[in-house]
């Protein structure tokens, strides 16, 4: 696994049979240290106490009584929510498998932060062994939200969290914050597209602000004005999204034994179209309208960024009903030009062989 995003503990983990990933005693004391439960100088000595006890001992039962007396209510839900989750995890054996536990159960009691973290650390999994930095950048998408603009004919993906951040800090942090406050003037931060000249910079990234702070360019056709008024349009070589259908493609196969292909298409031109998936909660509205006929206006268009075409290798492994037929899969933002992929969705509505 790569050295960066360490702050998901994924090296704290190890493979099972399955290649899934069983978390060690480190990967929990690493949770103790996250600033929703780690010490500050305000902790009481019933927090303390506690915190000693499971740094020294990470999977040690613990009931009520042990948080009952914490001084500071925040504390203590915090602690019944990572307890909840190292129990949910150590139960489940797995990431993996508390994870599909979670998303199938369609009632998920834990904050969004843990399953981000949890999905984070099996993106790693996933990928092991890949060094090409468009396909890491690409997989920010299944775990950190996205600001989508588009840019002189460009559509760029941005890491939400950074972007605001910078904006609010000028890239300085608290200081910057500060200042810009107090009406200093501060120099522009320049996010830097991923490109073939930075790459290396992308990847030796480690945690902090410029871990998440490159774009990335999810343009798949480029239009090229020649003389004459002619327009030569070339597939985008280093297209972002040819980089998450890479991504996808081998989720879908680390979840659920199946082997597909997933490629960016400009459009649905398909009269037998049966089936298909929405990558976040825009575009299965989206998919579904176009799938029903309805007309979507300029607007809506616009929010569409890409639709996908998935194909299985094997057509057995589908259902019988839909055997062989291409599923499509839609990408979009919000009408705020955010996007949050949800990466369950391929694991819960492919059309799977045996599936009810």
């Amino acid at each position: 696994m790569h050295t960066f995003w360490t702050a998901c503990g994924h090296q704290h983990l190890t493979r099972n049979e399955r290649g899934w990933l069983v978390p060690s005693p480190d990967y929990w004391r690493l949770w103790l240290q996250r600033p929703e439960i780690a010490l500050v100088p305000e902790s009481c000595k019933a927090e303390k106490r506690l915190h000693a006890a499971l740094t020294d001992a990470p999977n040690m039962q613990v009931t009520p009584a042990d948080y009952k007396h914490f001084k500071d209510d925040d504390v203590r839900e915090n602690y019944k929510l990572f307890l909840r989750f190292r129990d949910e995890v150590e139960s489940a054996g797995s990431l993996e498998a508390a994870y599909m536990g979670w998303i199938q159960s369609g009632n998920i009691q834990l904050p969004p932060l843990f399953i981000d973290l949890v999905v984070q650390a099996i993106v790693c999994n996933v990928l092991t062994g890949e060094d090409d930095a468009w396909v890491w950048r690409a997989a920010e998408l299944l775990f950190r939200r996205q600001r989508i603009t588009v840019r002189d004919g460009r559509v760029l993906s941005g890491d939400s969290d950074t972007l605001d951040t910078l904006q609010a800090t000028g890239g300085l942090g608290e200081m910057g914050r500060l200042l810009m406050e107090g009406g200093a003037p501060l120099k522009a931060v320049d996010v830097k597209v991923l490109h073939k000249d930075n790459e290396d910079r992308y990847l030796s990234q480690r945690e902090g602000l410029g871990r998440y702070a490159f774009l990335l360019d999810m343009t798949h056709e480029i239009q090229n004005e020649l003389p004459h008024g002619l327009i030569l349009k070339m597939v985008n070589a280093r297209s972002g999204l040819k980089a998450l259908a890479v991504v996808l493609t081998r989720w879908v196969q680390h979840f659920l034994g199946v082997s597909v292909q997933i490629e960016p298409v400009q459009k649905v031109d398909d009269p037998a179209w049966r089936w298909h998936v929405g990558l976040d909660v825009t575009a299965t509205a989206l998919l579904n309208d176009l799938y029903q006929g309805t007309e979507l206006d300029a607007k809506r268009q616009q929010q569409l960024i890409s639709l996908f075409k998935l194909r299985f290798d094997n057509p057995q492994d589908m259902r019988a009903d839909v055997q062989g037929k291409p599923v499509y899969l839609g990408l979009a933002m919000n009408e705020q030009g955010l996007l949050k992929l949800k990466p369950q969705n391929l694991l819960l509505n492919l059309p799977l062989a045996g599936a009810i």
